[in-house]
């Protein structure tokens, strides 16, 4: 078990939430607070990953240039007739 010093900012912040009914308690706001932790260094490590990936590529010339693909969307679209 962890304890932690909040600070006075954030646990007035978390007794208020608990006090308003938000939140049951503050050890609740902190495992939300927690998850959403998570979930920020899960997306940014998927990101990391997918620049790794892109640079890769491009240092292997597996890449199609911007002018190539913005001609072939304008071709497309025209032959929808939008």
């Amino acid at each position: 078990m962890i304890s932690a010093d909040l600070g006075q900012q954030l646990e007035e912040f978390a007794t208020r939430l608990v006090e308003s009914r938000r939140d049951n308690s503050k050890s609740e706001v902190l495992r939300e607070g927690e998850g959403l932790v998570q979930d920020r260094e899960a997306r940014l490590a998927a990101l990391d990953v997918s620049i790794a990936r892109a640079l890769a590529d491009a240092d292997a010339a597996r890449t199609t240039r911007a002018e190539t693909v913005f001609d072939r969307l304008e071709a497309k679209y025209r032959a929808l007739d939008i």
